[in-house]
């Protein structure tokens, strides 16, 4: 998993938006974010964009995790709780894997584990790799 945290480390939007990379293994991730002032919108809770920003880290390194490179086909997000303070987690599970496809969900919760955001996604897996630095 060591090359897989390797390759996350070099995702220069969820650096500069302070997200970390908690945990990964085959089919799971989980990814946090601690809410600064750039993270809130003009209401003065977190933006649904850096919220999504936070989802889609999740999703991605679990969707990568078994090693070949996983690209998203589509992705959806509900918003379902507003936050301006704290620290949001995103936990990724696959749902269903094929050779091809792969599916999975994601919750975003607060500090307390209320659910803020639930996204689902799928991605197509291509016959690559991910490359290893």
């Amino acid at each position: 998993m060591k090359h897989i945290r390797d390759f996350f480390d070099r995702d220069a939007l969820a650096a500069h938006l302070g997200i970390e990379l908690v945990d990964v293994s085959p089919g799971k991730a989980v990814a946090r974010m601690q809410l600064r002032d750039h993270h809130l919108n003009g209401l003065g809770t977190v933006h649904g964009g850096a919220t999504f920003t936070l989802a889609d880290f999740a999703f991605a390194a679990a969707s990568n995790s078994h090693g070949h490179v996983a690209v998203a086909l589509n992705a959806t997000i509900s918003f379902v709780k507003a936050v301006s303070t704290g620290v949001l987690t995103a936990e990724a599970v696959e749902l269903s894997a094929s050779r091809k496809i792969g599916t999975y969900t994601v919750n975003v919760t607060d500090e307390t584990g209320q659910i803020v955001a639930v996204f689902q996604g799928m991605v197509y897996r291509k016959g690559e790799s991910i490359p290893v630095r």
